[in-house]
């Protein structure tokens, strides 16, 4: 665990779900939990070798959905810090192509992936449960928006899983 703050306050009362939210941030993205998978283990043998590569034509490759993941938290970032926060599903930046992935790098686009939890959790580790009722947009609450970012990594560490296992299955000789 680095580049992020502990990740429980010293002698806090309101904060239970809080403290909740960022214990499984980080299960997700590099601890252990009930799952037995996270974001570090998944991408842990992905080269830039296999990153950028569709295993078939309907699934994105290793990057594409790293990317789509990211730009969700780059999201709620903007909304938690009260800034013009304007994505949608149709947006560019929502599906990136493998050529504009490739331009960024996979370990460029894997240190902000990971730099993007962390940055999350510091927004995090000072507030209270107070703060998750704080509304953001069309009366939706802080609340709603990380729960629904939790619940959008899990999917899609999912489909990592998938498109691995078949990235894999093209170089196994039968």
């Amino acid at each position: 665990m680095e580049n992020h703050p502990s990740q429980m306050k010293n002698g806090a009362t309101n904060d239970k779900l809080i403290q909740n939210i960022i214990s499984q941030l980080l299960d997700i993205q590099e601890k252990e939990n009930w799952l037995d998978e996270n974001f570090k283990r998944k991408l842990g043998g992905v080269g830039a070798d296999k990153a950028f590569e569709r295993p078939l034509p309907e699934l994105h490759s290793v990057a594409e959905l790293i990317s789509h993941v990211l730009v969700w938290r780059i999201e709620s970032i903007r909304k938690l810090k009260g800034l013009d926060a304007n994505l949608t599903v149709d947006s560019p930046e929502n599906w990136r192509t493998n050529d504009q992935l490739e331009a960024i790098g996979w370990l460029n686009l894997q240190k902000e992936f990971y730099q993007s939890i962390y940055t999350l959790i510091e927004m995090l580790s000072d507030k209270d449960d107070t703060f998750l009722e704080n509304k953001y947009r069309d009366g939706y609450s802080f609340k709603y928006l990380i729960e629904g970012l939790i619940h959008h990594d899990l999917y899609h560490l999912g489909q990592l899983g998938i498109t691995i296992k078949f990235l894999n299955l093209q170089h196994v000789k039968i």
